[in-house]
């Protein structure tokens, strides 16, 4: 891990029924300088984010008790801490539903422990990232209020959330607000979904290009004044997605 030597390591928290693997797990990002917890469930989990935060989830979707889905969708509901689900390969339902309730990632099993780990620095890396610039015509605006309109709310590119009118703020995760960022950088322009998985996650290839859609539509929920009519992130059909900025006064 680089960094200053005294930085502290990342914490994740690695929830599994299957003791063998969170082991192993746990033990293999240890060597690679994480800071790792384990537990069997959602109960354990609670304790331990009880005596401390964590800045990265791996979940495991089929667990007895509370399933892994039922605790993302518990979790994301009032934090933004990064979460991997782990899945079985034919279980394609699981993984449109965990994207849809705010997982950033997913992994199936059985999964090569390499991939694993760069899934969860590429993770933690967009996390703590700067944030994007802005368009010319936006920049000076964005600079003294540091936040830019998007649809029917802002977005406030330095804390990575989107702000209402009457100043609530909506938390991201880090998925959604690298797809946000992708579309504030290329406004205007046709986008393929090959192309925002490009430029979104910092992957070559996705063998999941329904991950996009699901993500846009969590953020049209939160842009749109009427998401099922979007105006800001338009479906150019057949080819992809497009932004188009507002010109909603600040």
């Amino acid at each position: 891990m680089s960094g200053s030597p005294n930085a502290r390591p990342p914490r994740l928290i690695v929830v599994d029924d299957e003791e063998h693997l969170r082991d192993m797990v746990a033990e293999y990002l240890e060597q690679s300088g994480y800071s790792v917890r384990t537990a069997s469930g959602g109960g354990p989990l609670d304790l331990l984010l009880g005596q401390d935060d964590a800045d990265l989830l791996l979940l495991d979707v089929h667990m007895p008790g509370e399933d892994g889905l039922s605790i993302a969708r518990r979790i994301r509901a009032g934090s933004t801490v990064p979460i991997i689900l782990l899945t079985a390969a034919s279980d394609i339902v699981d993984k449109i539903v965990g994207l849809e309730i705010g997982a950033d990632d997913y992994m199936t099993k059985p999964f090569d422990l390499r991939e694993l780990r760069a899934r969860v620095r590429a993770l933690l890396r967009r996390r703590h990232l700067a944030v994007p610039a802005v368009s010319k015509d936006d920049v000076a605006e964005s600079q003294r209020l540091k936040k830019l309109p998007f649809g029917k709310v802002f977005l406030d590119v330095e804390a990575r959330c989107l702000l209402r009118d009457d100043g609530a703020s909506e938390t991201l995760t880090a998925m959604e607000f690298d797809l946000i960022q992708v579309f504030v950088q290329n406004p205007d322009r046709v986008l393929t979904r090959d192309r925002l998985l490009d430029l979104a996650h910092n992957r070559d290839n996705s063998p999941f290009d329904r991950s996009i859609d699901v993500r846009v539509t969590r953020i049209r929920k939160k842009i749109e004044i009427d998401p099922a009519k979007p105006q800001t992130i338009k479906t150019v059909r057949g080819a992809g997605y497009i932004y188009t900025p507002g010109k909603r006064p600040l």
